[in-house]
């Protein structure tokens, strides 16, 4: 499916070898770049509402992450520093030695690992409705009756942990798995339509794509080690964290002020996901954070 800019052009739709994979990318607007990652159960198609409100002030890259959406299948590689390192070396191959970053859910994380990784690159730093592990990520899958009472007990991290049962049990049952997984997440359950449950299903029920969404869940007791030990540095540019009121909350500002040196806060009205729940007030909360505002 297409995403188009401000004035209803669809954005450039390409591929790239980078880092021993090939990944599939949209670009277009004008001005400064910012990358666009996304989370899980999604691909960069999950951007499109909030790319038109960019792309008058910014050249945006939204790529798909390695193995899932339309970038290439791929077997290893799914920890947020060689995830980060892919994402790096796109930028570079599309002439962009510096940037801003925005990355929501596992994106966030992704986002993270490449500013730690590559400072000198990563202008500012937008960390959205995400758990970095070994800062908060491990206490969610505690099972507790306060936790399940009020829906903070995150049931499918174990889950997805035991090598090939959830691909066995999701498979044939892509559709219905995403729609319930995304709508109990949701705030603003109506704003997660169709059009984006069809382009992840699209692409979830391709070859090696569950899997490989799978296995970056299977590599956060890396992602934790990574984590931790780049938090030694803490991160110099300014982040942005970003909570859905109904999601995480303050947690995003949390955790970035236990690694980062410059945190703004913003609560939006949305759940887990305010690129589709609310997209204008998230491309507006992006742009003022860009321009100094926050």
């Amino acid at each position: 499916m297409y995403v188009h800019d401000h004035l209803g052009r669809p954005l450039a739709s390409a591929r790239l070898s980078v880092n021993g994979t090939r990944l599939h990318y949209r670009m277009g607007g004008h001005g400064e770049p910012v990358v666009l990652l996304h989370g899980a159960p999604k691909t960069s198609y999950h951007w499109r509402d909030v790319v038109p409100h960019l792309t008058p002030h910014h050249t945006v890259i939204t790529p798909d992450l390695r193995g899932l959406g339309d970038s290439a299948p791929a077997a290893a590689g799914f920890d947020t520093a060689t995830l980060a390192d892919d994402i790096a070396e796109l930028m570079s191959g599309l002439g962009f030695d510096s940037y801003r970053v925005v990355g929501e859910d596992w994106g966030a994380c992704v986002a993270y690992q490449l500013a730690a990784r590559h400072p000198g690159r990563v202008r500012q730093l937008v960390y959205q409705e995400a758990y970095l592990a070994g800062f908060g990520w491990e206490e969610m899958t505690h099972l507790g009756a306060e936790r399940v009472a009020a829906g903070e007990w995150i049931y499918h991290i174990g889950f997805f942990f035991q090598p090939d049962v959830p691909e066995m049990l999701i498979t044939g049952r892509e559709r219905q798995f995403i729609d319930h997984w995304m709508s109990q997440e949701a705030h603003n359950v109506d704003a997660l339509s169709s059009d984006f449950l069809d382009e992840y299903v699209r692409t979830y029920t391709m070859p090696g794509r569950l899997r490989a969404m799978l296995s970056i869940y299977r590599a956060t007791l890396v992602d934790a080690e990574l984590n931790r030990a780049a938090a030694r540095t803490p991160l110099p540019m300014p982040v942005l964290a970003v909570g859905g009121r109904y999601a995480m909350g303050g947690d995003p500002a949390r955790q970035m002020r236990e690694v980062a040196t410059d945190v703004r806060e913003v609560l939006l009205d949305a759940g887990h996901h305010p690129a589709q729940e609310t997209p204008r007030e998230t491309a507006d909360a992006y742009l003022k954070f860009f321009t100094g505002d926050h």
